[in-house]
């Protein structure tokens, strides 16, 4: 297998599409750097593959699989949006918080919710694109299937439990769990194409001091260097996993601004009136969302307060017609923020159609600002509030305790997919990484539930 040199990489990649680089064009900004090939080619070492051998690598799959012909004629990508949704790890995001603990609201979002409205925006994005949208909505589907027990919080303690092992992240973790854990083809997980795989990947590089994020452990080098196969040397992202990255900022800026409302977490009266406040949150957004300058980013938050679609929402009490206004709020704006891109996109390119690593995704710097702005309203008002209940350090303790447990009980109590593999890993990093795979893999639900037993009873 030809691979890619797992130490490339970029710490300037590393954050959300708020890190983007600036494009050449004056107010855009384009998610990842690199000169696009002409068409529709795909690059193997940095010479383009094109035509009907660009098609057949990319619906390459890691395990090759006897031929299966249902009558339908389905594309080997349509199978892949299948095999993710008929997939345990996907069910398991119903239970599984995405800022709120799963179960606490009928009205607010879960990891699966969130998921499935990823992928319908980057589905939509894509085709407009002219990328081939079943691949595209794999990724928005299986962008978050690695992710643990409550959320982010849940990503934070087990990265730090994790450290002996390598670490833990929820990206990397998804990688792992499609192209290994799920049951559906013997050492290959879903096996899914290399298109879907790199579609997948967020952030294609290891784990590097001082960055953050990351989208593959060691233990899973060799499968990512088979799916990067064909991409350009470095950290660029394909167009579908810039478009499924895009999608993904929309959906939690957007939404998780609308859960905030309706749960009471956040009220954008005090933004209208009073400036104090709004200059705090325009500090916020500079120091952890934006290059801008908090100055720079005053201006552009006094337009969307006042914008038509989002005033109504300042005074919102739960009513019919408050619910209303606030669901014409998060369709107009998610509207805006995807045809944007997807018109500056289609300005710097011509109209397409564009996929794999024949383009790069263009976002105006206005729909940039925008976008963090309301990541910046979510985190101010919501998780940094949910951050300080005693529930969130709970969550952390439980998650902690509970690998520990694991560690000295093992194989008793791990699953039946996990016990085998805990008994086959040969040193204790291996065994730890097999009981971290177990506990990643649990909805909050169960997470409590196991601890109470491993943990609180034998306490």
């Amino acid at each position: 297998m030809t691979g890619v040199d797992l130490s490339t990489g970029d710490a300037e990649q590393a954050g959300d599409a708020e890190r983007i680089r600036a494009a050449d064009r004056p107010g855009e900004a384009v998610l990842t750097g690199g000169a696009a090939p002409p068409g529709g080619a795909v690059l193997l070492g940095g010479a383009a593959l094109a035509g009907e051998a660009a098609l057949a690598a990319d619906a390459e799959r890691w395990v090759t699989e006897q031929i299966k012909d249902s009558g339908y004629g389905r594309t080997q990508f349509e199978r892949d949006r299948a095999r993710v949704l008929h997939s345990a790890g996907f069910r398991r995001l119903a239970a599984k918080t995405q800022v709120h603990t799963a179960g606490s609201d009928d009205f607010l979002r879960t990891r699966l919710t969130h998921s499935l409205e990823v992928a319908q925006i980057a589905r939509e994005m894509g085709a407009r694109l002219g990328c081939d949208p079943d691949v595209v909505d794999v990724a928005g589907l299986a962008h978050d299937i690695g992710h643990p027990p409550f959320g982010h919080n849940g990503e934070a303690a087990l990265d730090v439990v994790a450290q002996p092992c390598g670490g833990f992240e929820g990206n990397a973790q998804t990688l792992r769990v499609l192209t290994r854990l799920e049951a559906k083809v013997d050492g290959a997980g879903l096996n899914l194409t290399r298109a879907s795989l790199d579609a997948t990947c967020k952030y294609p590089w290891p784990r590097k001091d001082g960055v953050r994020k990351f989208g593959v452990y060691p233990d899973d080098a060799e499968v990512f260097a088979w799916l990067r196969r064909y991409a350009p040397q470095g950290p660029r992202k394909c167009l579908e996993a810039q478009v499924m990255d895009w999608a993904d900022d929309v959906a939690y800026s957007v939404h998780d601004v609308e859960d905030g409302v309706h749960g009471g977490y956040l009220s954008l009266r005090p933004l209208l009136n009073d400036p104090d406040e709004r200059a705090r949150l325009c500090a916020d957004v500079a120091e952890t969302y934006s290059d801008e300058t908090a100055d720079a980013l005053a201006g552009p938050l006094a337009d969307l307060l006042n914008d038509e679609v989002v005033r109504p929402v300042a005074d919102y009490d739960g009513t019919y017609r408050s619910q209303i206004a606030l669901k014409r709020m998060t369709s107009v704006l998610t509207g805006r923020l995807v045809s944007s891109a997807v018109g500056a996109t289609n300005g710097r390119y011509g109209p397409g159609p564009m996929r794999r690593y024949a383009a790069d995704l263009v976002v105006p710097r206005t729909v940039r600002i925008q976008c963090a702005l309301l990541k910046g309203m979510a985190l101010r008002y919501v998780m940094r509030t949910r951050a300080a209940e005693d529930w969130y350090e709970q969550q952390r303790t439980i998650l902690t305790e509970l690998v520990g447990a694991l560690c000295e009980q093992a194989p008793e109590h791990l699953d039946p997919l996990f016990a085998p593999l805990w008994k086959a890993a040969v040193d204790d990093a291996a065994r730890l990484r097999v009981v971290i795979d177990q506990v990643a893999s649990l909805t909050d639900h169960a997470a409590v539930t196991w601890h109470r037993t491993l943990v609180a009873a034998a306490g």
